[in-house]
């Protein structure tokens, strides 16, 4: 692995000039090298982190990753890495005019990067230091404790989707203001949300009143707010004078709550392991924006170097060539999804709708195909929609604000089934809906959703830790169950409780669809499914199950 050479660091330097004069925002110092498909292959399961810790699941991606590639040799054009400089790589064979292309698409990665408020924890850090200086850490602690520091990092990765992430921008995003006090902050963020549990539409009313109490009362408009809020809560008081000297605990960070909370961490022989779990919980940290925005940023960047190298005189002859490398890239499927296809093709669709002012009620409210159709306000506002848009959004909000049946008519997308030709024998593929919701809900099946697990504060003690599933009509994955408890009693140091929803039953329709040729099956009827709760205990190594 080497830098460029000096005459690929001066095209890469036109691209920043250009993109920079487009609008594209980012920090002038980056480093690219050169690297073999050898190093592709050892650096790809540390995400592409030169110095992230050792660990032996890395050894056997790589074993898997060189037996895939004897039998499927592919040349990726680039990887780029959400670092301070960002850090890119790239094949050593790649003629100027494709450098030109992909400068531009990496150009438009590291835009994403350090603009996109999900990514807001990670601007001012150097991850490649902080992943080196951990890698030393569990390197000195290996060289300790052993083996045992391999199972205390298998324990932690099973559960290191179980971070607060949203919490953690949360207390980015709000920054400490003049004017409003510790108790508007218990008030709307741990009163009424994890004590009340209020719905959203009466938050959301709250949150009006406190306005116009401000706007009407002036100095005296908080006191006169909770006033009311006294008369209507008398037990608020006291919940925020204890609450306002006791820290919140992280009950939504389960990882976090074992390091503040574990008496078994605690014991001195043991707060070694408080390190290894504060790695896996930073590393977890640093890459949840990346999972939940895969769309976007892959559609953000092909948007840009598609955009800008066909404004670039650097590929003058090219552009059959890039015609070719770039529909590959950029193809879009009839049957599953391209990442880079549909954020690509939503980002144009939106700069379009932008311009037009069709993001507008008298757009909306509009019905007649025609008229909608022609409905054009020209706004020339087009350009910077699409940066709010980079800005504000992750891949959920994304396709599910700006999916909509125009785009789904427009680029002919459907929802795509199989069923069995019995006569035949063979799978027969079939267009099952082109209706937007459909596809929108197609797409954020494929969504990355952790589970929502939250700790039960009042129902955990030194020798249990109680655990609860949020169901959001998924259930856990059962065979991770029995080993995440197994690594969680260890942690802990005592039995864990997890309470979870699972299927009780599944009554199938009885209706049986006919299979003609050349027709479409009608839609099969769902499944009637009855859910039950049911309550794990994990103690002393043995996973008992029952119903709550």
């Amino acid at each position: 692995m080497e830098l460029i050479d000096q005459h690929a660091k001066a095209i890469m330097e036109g691209c920043k000039e250009r993109a920079r004069d487009a609008g594209l925002c980012f920090q002038d110092e980056t480093l690219e090298y050169i690297v073999t498909n050898r190093d592709l292959l050892e650096l790809s399961p540390k995400v592409m982190i030169p110095t992230m810790y050792d660990y032996w699941v890395h050894d056997v991606e790589v074993l898997k990753g060189k037996g895939r590639y004897e039998l499927y040799p592919s040349n990726p054009f680039e990887t780029v890495v959400n670092t301070r400089p960002a850090i890119s790589y790239y094949n050593d064979n790649n003629p100027d005019w494709l450098n030109v292309m992909i400068f531009y698409h990496v150009l438009g990665h590291i835009d994403f990067f350090q603009n996109n408020l999900y990514f807001r924890h990670t601007w001012d850090d150097d991850f490649t230091g902080q992943a080196l200086a951990d890698k030393r850490v569990i390197a000195r602690l290996r060289s300790e404790h052993g083996r045992w520091v391999d199972y205390v990092i298998e324990f932690a990765r099973s559960l290191d989707n179980l971070v607060d992430f949203h919490g953690l921008l949360s207390d980015l995003h709000r920054p400490r203001r003049d004017g409003v006090s510790t108790r508007v902050d218990y008030y709307f963020d741990v009163f009424l949300q994890e004590r009340k549990k209020v719905r959203i539409n009466d938050y959301v009313k709250e949150i009006e009143r406190y306005n116009v109490c401000l706007r009407t009362g002036g100095a005296e408009g908080e006191e006169i707010f909770f006033g009311e809020v006294n008369a209507r809560y008398p037990e608020f008081a006291a919940l925020f004078e204890k609450g306002d000297r006791e820290p919140r605990r992280h009950t939504r960070d389960v990882l976090q709550f074992l390091l503040d909370h574990s008496p078994f961490l605690a014991n001195e022989e043991n707060r070694w392991m408080q390190d290894v779990l504060q790695v896996v919980r930073e590393t977890s940290l640093y890459f949840q924006p990346q999972i939940r925005t895969k769309i976007m940023n892959e559609g953000w960047a092909s948007y840009w170097h598609e955009t800008l190298f066909m404004q670039d005189d650097r590929i003058k002859g090219h552009e059959v060539d890039f015609a070719r490398v770039n529909s590959a890239v950029t193809a879009m499927p009839r049957v599953g999804l391209n990442p880079y296809a549909l954020g690509m093709r939503l980002f144009y669709f939106i700069e379009e709708g932008a311009d037009k002012g069709r993001y507008s009620l008298d757009f909306d409210f509009l019905r007649d195909a025609d008229q909608r159709r022609e409905f054009d306000r020209h706004t020339g506002n087009g350009r910077n929609f699409i940066f709010a848009v980079r800005e504000n959004y992750n891949d959920f909000l994304f396709v599910n604000t700006f999916v909509e049946q125009d785009f789904i008519d427009r680029n002919k997308l459907f929802v795509a089934d199989k069923v069995m030709d019995e006569q035949r024998m063979v799978w027969r593929w079939y267009v099952k809906s082109r209706r937007a919701d459909d596809y929108k809900a197609m797409i954020r099946e494929s969504l990355y959703h952790p589970p929502h697990i939250t700790v039960d504060v009042d129902k955990t003690g030194e020798d249990t830790l109680y655990l609860v599933h949020h169901f959001e009509g998924m259930p856990l994955v059962g065979e991770f169950i029995q080993n995440t408890m197994l690594g969680l009693e260890f942690l802990w140091g005592g039995k864990v409780t997890l309470e979870t929803t699972e299927v009780k039953s599944v009554k199938k329709p009885d209706v049986k669809q006919p299979s003609l040729p050349g027709m479409a099956p009608d839609p099969e009827p769902e499944p009637e499914i009855t859910w039950q709760r049911v309550r794990y205990v994990m103690k002393d190594r043995k996973l008992g199950k029952g119903v709550v």
